[in-house]
């Protein structure tokens, strides 16, 4: 099912919290949503789901609008706060949320089985939930998101509080989940992101800021190409002067003058790695290293999230 979310705007009293949102996401794809707190993120994904409403804009599932309270039994939504009866045993508490999200009486008990397999939550699934540690709380939570089978997946914050195991686990659940549904994905763990999702949506204060492939994002903040290279040859400002003269070297500097090593910075949407090895050949220069610098996911978020 696609998800277009339509120049949405929404208003917390006099404060605009979304402000002209817009994106889409297609069946079989995994979206991370990433933003600072307070950004927007948890809002978002509320309207998406119906739980709140929104001032101006739309969005349409599967053809349908929110606005149409006809879109929630096609959604799956895990809430960053995880709320649960704690009071209730696993087993009750699926049976309860599968009755609520309209399964039928007779398939019921064949879901709970499904979803408590799915989760791993079979050694667990006659403990009152409040027994249950973060983590395994977290699965219950999964647990009845799914429970309904919904197109659409919605996880804010899913691995929170899980153990690295357990996180792996999930993240393996969520990646063979996505390909038979939508999955919008928040969470603060950046490599996770990149790990389990195909796009990936940055938000800051309530506007789309980067939209694109971790790739892409990080290309795109790079600018400039950053390369480290060791030169086995005691005459370094012969080197310097060499790579300064090269069209797509924008800046030289020695990191280390006794071994030989530099760091070097392209002109933007540059790189000079190829022309470095050829004057490197040509000066008969023998070459120890050189390594692109990648910019990171981490790197990426600080420079648009920061201002």
């Amino acid at each position: 099912m696609n998800v277009e979310i339509k120049n949405v705007n929404k208003f917390y009293g006099y404060q605009k919290v979304l402000d002209d949102v817009s994106f889409e996401v297609k069946p079989g794809e995994i979206l991370g949503f990433l933003g600072p707190n307070g950004a927007g993120k948890t809002t978002t994904m509320k309207i998406i789901t119906g739980f709140i409403g929104l001032d101006s804009g739309d969005v349409i599932v599967n053809g349908k609008s929110v606005k149409s309270g006809e879109t929630k039994s096609s959604i799956g939504y895990l809430p960053e706060n995880n709320p649960l009866y704690l009071d209730m045993p696993v087993v009750d508490y699926l049976k309860f949320s599968a009755k609520l999200q309209g399964v039928k009486k007779e398939n019921i008990e064949n879901k709970v089985r499904e979803m408590i397999k799915l989760t791993g939550l079979n050694r667990e699934k006659h403990k009152l939930i409040g027994e249950l540690s973060k983590g395994y709380r977290q699965r219950v939570g999964l647990a009845q998101a799914l429970i309904h089978d919904p197109d659409i997946l919605i996880l804010d914050e899913p691995t929170t509080g899980l153990d690295p195991n357990q996180i792996i686990e999930i993240r393996e659940l969520i990646k063979k989940l996505g390909k038979e549904k939508t999955v919008i994905l928040s969470t603060h763990i950046l490599p996770e992101v990149e790990a389990t999702c195909d796009r990936i949506l940055i938000i800051n204060k309530g506007k789309i800021v980067a939209n694109g492939t971790s790739k892409d994002l990080r290309q795109q903040a790079e600018g400039s190409n950053i390369l480290k290279l060791k030169l086995i040859i005691p005459d370094n400002e012969l080197v310097i002067e060499k790579l300064k003269s090269l069209p797509s070297v924008e800046d030289i500097s020695v990191v280390d003058g006794e071994t030989g090593r530099f760091e070097i910075k392209s002109h933007k949407g540059l790189r000079s790695n190829r022309e470095i090895f050829d004057i490197c050949a040509k000066n008969n220069w023998p070459i120890d290293e050189m390594i692109t610098i990648e910019t990171k996911l981490e790197d990426v978020f600080r420079n648009l999230t920061m201002n």
